[in-house]
């Protein structure tokens, strides 16, 4: 075992995901130490390198398993889970998702793919000034914490990025496969709190086509 390995198993935080920073603080010493420790560490596949800057122990090290939700969190901080991702945690559609979608707030829309933990996008939305976090949960997965979109905030971010516009109610339960169950017992409160939340004149109308054809 190498001695980033150890010191990590140490630190007691085995599971969570280190930013370089993160290493620097526990390792200490000069860079080319802890450049030399990291390193050789990724060499023989004790540690694992998510993206620049970010690092997991191998899952054999790990105490509990790491959630993608909470990888995603890690990845882009401020960020939340939201789109299929959300609404197949939420159990609003039956499909298993390939691609933890995260929403963000500012700079621009990236993806990419690892090998052990899979697909990953972050899309840039623009939202009114505060209501970003609107109708989003922090949510404990394995002990650890990831910000999710609740299952209308999900389905509304999915209408803003697909720039859907209303369709029917049909249309959400058969082309979307949403659980038809599950949206007629949504309260009305958590689907027009979601005016506050979009800008453009599609989701109002969508927001206000959906309370009407559920009777709300």
């Amino acid at each position: 075992m190498t001695p980033l390995t150890e010191s990590i198993i140490r630190s007691d935080k085995a599971s969570r995901v280190w930013s370089a920073r993160q290493l620097e603080r526990l390792l200490g010493g000069s860079d080319a130490r802890r450049y030399g420790q990291v390193n050789r560490a990724l060499k023989v596949g004790e540690l694992l390198k998510v993206r620049r800057g970010l690092y997991v122990l191998a899952e054999v090290f790990r105490k509990q398993p790491l959630h993608p939700f909470v990888l995603a969190q890690q990845c882009s901080p401020g960020s939340y889970v939201s789109v299929e991702a959300a609404l197949s945690f939420h159990g609003w559609i039956p499909e298993a998702v390939q691609t933890v979608t995260s929403m963000t707030h500012g700079g621009k829309s990236v993806q990419f793919t690892h090998e052990v933990f899979g697909r990953f996008e972050f899309r840039r939305m623009t939202v009114n000034p505060g209501y970003f976090l609107q109708a989003v949960s922090r949510h404990e997965l394995q002990h650890q914490a990831a910000l999710i979109a609740e299952p209308m905030r999900a389905l509304m971010d999915l209408v803003y990025l697909r720039k859907q516009p209303w369709r029917g109610l049909d249309y959400l339960v058969q082309g979307l496969r949403v659980d038809e169950q599950a949206l007629k017992a949504v309260p009305s409160r958590n689907i027009t709190m979601l005016l506050d939340v979009y800008k453009g004149k599609r989701e109002q109308v969508f927001i206000e086509e959906l309370l009407r054809s559920l009777g709300l």
